[in-house]
């Protein structure tokens, strides 16, 4: 199982962070030990004084696939979900200035939540999808799938290029704008339309 992770995908959070609009997709991998596990709260890592939340939409691969066009990628996911990438942005930026990967500010353990799974079939879009984060009960981040630069299935066109997808694997489509620093004793809850899909405590 493998987490692939798109970045820059909404244009007000490639803005916020002052980064160029990409080309292509930015792909990034996370391994699976960086998945927190259920009920766990999230513990801020000693590496880092600026971990951010970034709540992103999630898609589960439900069969192999590689070099999958877009008009069949709808065969390839039948469960929408939620979750958050946890980004050490202190470290992150060290190690860009220095052109170097991002790995150990993106995929440390516990650096990925996946909240609950709910079908595909519940929704009459998967382009327009509104998601939400909640800290403290004050809504931080929202955004709709309509606002992807690259949509789902363009997404799994794209990623089936250069990996073959497995079942379970999951991809993580980006987050928009509202990234912010997380504390100790902040709630994260997360929403999909009206859905709560994870309630996480940072400790």
């Amino acid at each position: 199982m493998k987490l692939i992770c798109i970045g820059r995908n909404y244009t007000d959070h490639i803005k916020e962070l002052k980064n160029e609009k990409p080309a292509d997709p930015v792909v990034f991998l996370k391994p699976d030990t960086s998945i927190l596990l259920k009920k766990q709260p999230f513990f801020i890592p000693d590496f880092s004084d600026d971990v951010h939340h970034e709540v992103e939409v999630l898609v589960k691969i439900n069969k192999v696939g590689k070099h999958i066009d877009k008009k069949f990628a709808h065969k390839y996911y039948d469960e929408i979900g939620l979750g958050i990438d946890f980004t050490a942005r202190d470290l992150q930026a060290q190690l860009k200035a220095k052109g170097l990967p991002w790995e150990k500010a993106k995929a440390f353990d516990g650096a990925a939540v996946i909240g609950k799974w709910l079908p595909k079939s519940k929704f009459q879009n998967i382009n327009n999808i509104n998601f939400s984060l909640k800290k403290n009960e004050e809504v931080v981040q929202s955004g709709n799938t309509e606002l992807m630069l690259w949509k789902i299935d363009e997404l799994i066109e794209y990623v089936s290029k250069y990996f073959t997808l497995k079942i379970g694997d999951i991809i993580f489509t980006g987050t928009p704008a509202g990234v912010g620093k997380v504390f100790a004793e902040d709630q994260l809850k997360g929403y999909l339309e009206d859905v709560e899909m994870f309630s996480i405590k940072i400790k």
